[in-house]
């Protein structure tokens, strides 16, 4: 019986995908044909490599063979440690370097007095809604009351885990001077959320925000919110300049960080390395979500390739992100930096160099 309502639950929402498929004639009001990765109906990425199966395969095995990795006796929160960040000194801190992981790709940055959050989720599931879909397995170390104010919201594209309406929501009434840096195409969406001060970027686009300098780049991945807008916004990651303090005449390479988005492995890395010669101090990393390699190798990196992206950036430190709090593939939560430890010894990479945080945990950088 759960075999068949399985079936008919697949069934059902192929039938609405090629329903979809059929009503929609999408058109891409950015379209610049001079752009390879643009298209008439949307975006595509720089280097395309097709995944290796089917969407439908992969969820099909999930449902009848138990493919997912199951959670401990204790559940995962015990096995993944977590610690409560001091919240006072964050919300204080203007002078401080420092880098908070708030689980999977929220983090924290304060650089130059300015307070920076990447790709937020404070809902407990990463879904359309919140009594069904992929549930968060450790706890929230800081709420959004207890966050600093945020100066500049980084959103890499439009995917439940990367974009959540509820903290939009929350963080347009909680930081209404926040601005907004987000991909091609998705400035229509928090407008329509009230979401005034936005800044939507193509690659390799730039904007000057309280002194630092943000520039949006490429990475091998999608984009889809619902069943009729597939790649009709553009995904990739930030890199945010920070001026470093010098000597009166002297001049100094920025303080660099990056922030890859969710991706696959591609030329782009080495691409965004040559434009950016004088390499990262800190790059955030996808580490997580890589399993079964056959359908994920095209959209997310697993650590091996992690710690390729680390050296074509030639990045100084990385912090792993992407990993730890939702179930969203088949590997078990705790494995990825696991397998991280063992990608950099068989590459040569000293272990301290590529960080794993605790969630919650806060660096002074």
């Amino acid at each position: 019986m759960k075999t068949l309502r399985a079936l008919l639950v697949l069934f059902a929402i192929a039938t609405l995908v090629g329903c979809a498929a059929l009503l929609t004639q999408s058109t891409n009001l950015n379209y610049d044909p001079a752009k390879k990765h643009h298209t008439p109906n949307g975006f595509r990425n720089n280097y395309p490599h097709e995944s290796g199966g089917s969407f439908w395969k992969w969820r099909w095995d999930r449902l009848t063979q138990n493919t997912v990795a199951s959670a401990p006796p204790g559940g995962w929160a015990s096995v993944l440690p977590s610690v409560k960040p001091d919240v006072e000194f964050l919300k204080k801190n203007r002078s401080e370097r420092t880098m908070t992981w708030l689980g999977h790709a929220t983090v924290l940055l304060q650089t130059n007095g300015v307070n920076i959050i990447t790709d937020p989720i404070f809902s407990k599931r990463t879904a359309p809604v919140q009594f069904a879909g992929p549930e968060r397995h450790v706890p929230f170390m800081m709420t959004p009351d207890e966050l600093p104010e945020i100066d500049v919201v980084f959103v890499s594209h439009n995917h439940y885990d990367h974009l959540d309406l509820n903290t939009i929501r929350d963080f347009r009434k909680r930081f209404p001077k926040a601005t907004y840096v987000v991909p091609l195409g998705l400035k229509a969406w928090f407008e329509a959320e009230g979401v005034g001060n936005v800044r939507e970027l193509d690659w390799w686009d730039s904007t000057d925000l309280a002194g630092l300098k943000f520039h949006f780049v490429p990475a091998q991945h999608w984009s889809k919110r619902s069943l009729v807008d597939t790649n009709r916004s553009l995904w990739g990651g930030v890199v945010v300049e920070a001026p470093r303090a010098t000597a009166p005449g002297e001049r100094a390479e920025p303080w660099r960080f990056i922030y890859t988005g969710d991706t696959g492995y591609s030329q782009d890395f080495k691409d965004i390395g040559t434009k950016f010669a004088g390499g990262f101090d800190w790059a955030a990393i996808p580490i997580g979500a890589y399993e079964p390699r056959w359908f994920m190798k095209a959209q997310h990196v697993n650590p091996d390739e992690s710690v390729q992206i680390m050296k074509d950036l030639g990045a100084k430190q990385a912090l792993a992100v992407h990993w730890g709090a939702w179930m969203l593939t088949d590997e078990a939560l705790d494995l990825p930096p696991k397998h991280l430890g063992e990608a950099l010894a068989r590459q040569g990479v000293e272990t301290s160099r590529f960080a794993v945080f605790k969630n919650g945990e806060t660096r002074r950088l």
